[in-house]
């Protein structure tokens, strides 16, 4: 049996994105980006959006 670690993996994507993407930039190409479209004002929405914000830009 093999036991994962959740945040250890996550970690190592994001920093493997986060190279890929400096790259990018270096290279003068367009860099992915995050578009939200919330409807309403639902705080959990909200909520939602505004952290995967704050782990993208990161």
């Amino acid at each position: 049996m093999i036991i994962l670690d959740g945040k250890k993996t996550s970690n190592d994507i994001k920093n493997e994105i986060t190279e890929i993407v400096q790259e990018m930039k270096s290279n003068g190409e367009k860099v992915p980006h995050l578009a939200a479209v919330i409807v309403g004002n639902d705080g959990a929405s909200l909520t939602y959006v505004a952290l995967k914000y704050a782990h993208v830009s990161e």
